[in-house]
């Protein structure tokens, strides 16, 4: 398998939740960040669906809500500044379990400051809280970078996970996931349908 083209890797990932995502779906975007996947996830989910949002910085929640405004997508949308492994607390009781993408594209906010990143114990339950809302058939997407200071303890937890969903039988890819520093890659778990 060859290499995942690191300029390439978010729009991969955006084609993994599209190819799952219905309309009136619910989808989670763990890192809004510029709010390019929160787009993508709200215009697949169309007017029916809805898009939860999470970002620690009031700048990516901003440049989000921008992006959303202006493509019209912010009435799919809500944007929350809190962290990703808080995502338990804003779904409603009729949103659990029924989640068919979460997607996390780690790391730093892009033109930001490259010193606040995601951290591997709040990526960490937030994968396992998103796997555990997902509905049959659902996917979790997560892109781990390993080329920033704090990114490969953070890979080593994604892949922790990874390998535990392998182990419990369910479908797991590991795209462009070699041992090298340095390279992003993407962890795919599929939910088995009902």
């Amino acid at each position: 398998m060859a290499p995942v083209n690191p300029i390439r890797v978010t729009e991969r990932a955006q084609k993994l939740a599209t190819e799952i995502l219905r309309p009136g779906d619910i989808a989670v975007d763990g890192t809004a960040g510029k709010g390019r996947d929160t787009a993508c996830l709200a215009q697949a989910v169309g007017p029916s669906g809805h898009v939860h949002a999470f970002d620690i910085q009031p700048e990516a929640i901003a440049s989000s809500r921008n992006l959303l405004e202006v493509t019209a997508l912010i009435d799919r949308v809500s944007l929350h500044l809190r962290s990703h492994a808080e995502l338990v607390d804003v779904l409603t009781p009729a949103q659990r379990g029924k989640v068919g993408v979460a997607i996390f594209n780690l790391g730093y906010l892009p033109g930001g400051d490259a010193s606040i990143i995601t951290q591997p114990t709040s990526t960490d339950l937030a994968l396992r809280e998103a796997f555990s809302n997902l509905r049959p058939g659902g996917r979790l997407i997560c892109v781990a970078y390993t080329g920033h200071p704090g990114g490969t303890e953070e890979s080593d937890i994604v892949l922790k996970f990874a390998e535990e969903q392998a182990a419990a039988g369910l479908h797991v890819e590991k795209i462009g996931y070699y041992p090298t520093p340095g390279k992003p890659w993407i962890l795919v778990v599929n939910k088995p349908a009902a």
